[in-house]
C-alpha cells in the first residue's frame, strides 16, 4: 500500500466534487474529508476510509490500535455531516411554559465550522468571502434564508459553486453554539456578544422569547403562519446541545402532510350523490382511514384511482395512531403498481421503489437544475430531495419534461443517491444554473 512520509500529503478522490487532502504531520494522518473532520476523537486517533484505503487496513490498525473497525463501517458515510442537533415534534400535549419560542425559518440549515459552511449531509456551501468575513473561529449553527415563501430561491443560490454577488440577499441567521457546553441561555448570550451587525453585516442572531403557556404559542403560531411562515421552534431552557434528535428542540406547525395509498372509494351522497364521497387509504403502517376533505368538484368526478399515491394532511395523530382531520393535498400515481398489502407483523411494508409523476417536484424539494448544450442538442436536468423522495425532470429546454420519483428507506440515502446522479451528469457535460 502506499503511504506518506512526514510532512507530505495526497490527494484522493471521495463522494465530493473536489478530491480530499490526505496529510502525515508526525504520523498523525488527518483528511479534509467530513467524517475526519467531525470524529469526537483526538487527532492522532482519527482515521476514515479514504486513509484507510490509502494505507491499508493492517497499518492503521497498528497505529491507532482496536479503534479501527475490521472492515470500513457502512454506518460512516451517514455520519459524515456536521454534529448537529435535530427536533423532533410537539406531540400537542406537553406544557412548553418557559421554553424559549422563535420562528422556524424556511431556509437551508448551514453549520459553521468556522471556517467554512456545510450542509446537513457535509457538503460545502461556497459562500463568497466577504459574506463569511468577520465570522467567528468557532463553530456556529443557523440557517441560510432570504425570506418566508423563498426557499426554492435560497436553494438556487447558495448551491452555486461560483460565490457569486446573488449571496447578498442572504442572510446568515445564528441559533446556537454547538462547541459550547453551557447552557442554552448562555450560548445565546454568547452569540449575542459575538455577532454585531459591523462586524458580520451579513450575519444576524435569532430571536428567542419565552412562552408563556399553550394559548401563548398558538397564538404565536398562528402569527407566524399568517405571515407566511413555516412554524416554531421551541428549545428547553437550561438545556445544553446534544447531538442528534432530541426532545429538548421541539418543532410546532398547525399541520403534517403525509402519504398513503388509495385502496378503495366511497360513494357520495346527498350533493356528492354520483361522485366519490370519500377516499379509504392505507399508510405504510397498515393503519387504514377515510379521507373525504379537500377535493375540488372535478377530483371527485375523477378521483385518484385505487392504487395511486396521495398527499393529505392532517392536524395529530389520535391514540390510536389515526390520523385526525384528514384532508386531501395532491395524488401521483403509482406507474400501475398495485396497493401494497400491509405486512403480517404489522410493520410497515414499504411501497414499490419507483413512482411516476407528471408534475415537476414538490415544491418543497431542495431543487438543482443543469443544461447541457451539445451542437443541436440542448436538454435539462432537474433533481429534487424531499425527505426521502428523489425527483428526477428531464427533457428538452423549453418542454415541461418527464419525471420520475424514487424512495428511499430514510433522508441520508436519498441524499447519497441524489449526490450520485449529479456526479454522473455533471461528469458528462451537464452544468449547473442557478437562480
Amino acid at each position: 500500500m502506499t503511504d506518506l512520509a512526514d510532512g507530505e500529503t495526497m490527494e484522493i478522490k471521495g463522494s465530493a466534487a473536489k478530491p480530499y487532502v490526505i496529510k502525515n504531520t508526525g504520523g498523525v494522518y488527518s483528511c479534509t474529508c467530513p467524517a475526519w473532520r467531525n470524529q469526537s476523537l483526538g487527532i492522532e486517533q482519527r482515521t476514515c476510509k479514504h486513509i484507510r484505503r490509502l494505507r491499508g487496513e493492517e497499518a492503521e490498525r497498528k497505529r491507532i490500535g482496536e479503534a479501527l473497525p475490521a472492515r470500513p463501517a457502512k454506518a460512516e458515510e451517514p455520519a459524515a455531516g456536521p454534529p448537529l442537533l435535530l427536533a423532533q415534534t410537539w406531540d400537542n400535549a406537553a406544557d412548553l411554559t418557559d421554553w424559549w419560542m422563535s420562528e422556524k425559518l424556511d431556509g437551508v440549515r448551514a453549520y459553521w465550522d468556522g471556517e467554512q459552511f456545510l450542509s446537513r449531509l457535509g457538503n460545502l456551501y461556497h459562500a463568497p468571502d466577504w459574506f463569511v468575513e468577520g465570522l467567528p473561529a468557532v463553530p456556529l449553527d443557523g440557517e441560510l434564508w432570504l425570506d418566508r415563501r423563498k426557499f426554492q430561491q435560497t436553494v438556487s443560490i447558495v448551491r452555486r459553486q461560483d460565490k457569486s454577488d446573488h449571496w447578498r440577499s442572504i442572510r446568515f441567521v445564528v441559533f446556537d453554539a454547538p462547541a459550547s457546553e453551557a447552557d442554552f441561555e448562555s450560548r445565546l448570550e454568547f452569540l449575542r456578544q459575538t455577532i454585531r451587525p459591523k462586524k458580520q453585516p451579513f450575519a444576524a442572531v435569532h430571536g428567542h422569547t419565552r412562552c408563556k403557556g399553550t394559548s401563548h404559542l398558538r397564538e404565536e403560531l398562528a402569527r407566524i403562519e399568517a405571515l407566511g411562515g413555516e412554524g416554531l421552534m421551541l428549545r428547553q431552557p437550561g438545556s445544553v446541545y446534544e447531538i442528534g434528535r432530541s426532545s429538548t428542540l421541539l418543532k410546532v406547525k398547525s399541520f403534517h402532510d403525509a402519504e398513503a395509498v388509495v385502496v378503495d372509494h366511497q360513494a357520495g351522497k346527498g350533493k356528492h350523490k354520483g361522485r366519490l364521497g370519500a377516499l379509504v387509504v392505507r399508510m405504510e403502517d397498515g393503519t387504514e382511514f377515510a379521507v373525504g376533505t379537500g377535493f375540488s368538484d372535478a377530483e371527485r368526478g375523477s378521483p385518484p384511482p385505487v392504487g395511486s399515491v396521495i398527499t393529505f394532511r392532517y392536524q395529530e395523530l389520535s391514540d390510536a395512531g389515526v390520523p385526525r382531520f384528514p384532508s386531501f393535498v395532491r395524488a401521483a400515481k403509482m406507474s400501475g403498481k398495485a396497493a401494497p398489502e400491509p405486512a403480517k407483523s404489522g410493520k410497515p411494508r414499504p411501497r414499490g421503489a419507483e413512482i411516476a409523476e407528471n408534475s415537476p417536484p414538490q415544491e418543497k424539494a431542495d431543487s438543482r437544475y443543469f443544461e447541457c448544450v451539445e451542437g443541436k442538442s440542448s436538454k435539462f436536468w432537474e433533481i429534487g430531495v424531499d425527505g426521502c423522495s428523489v425527483a428526477v425532470r428531464y427533457g428538452r429546454i423549453g418542454s415541461s419534461g418527464t419525471t420520475n420519483v424514487k424512495e428511499f428507506s430514510d433522508a441520508a440515502a436519498a441524499c447519497r443517491h441524489a449526490e450520485k446522479l449529479i456526479e454522473e451528469k455533471t461528469g458528462k457535460g451537464y452544468v449547473e444554473k442557478g437562480g
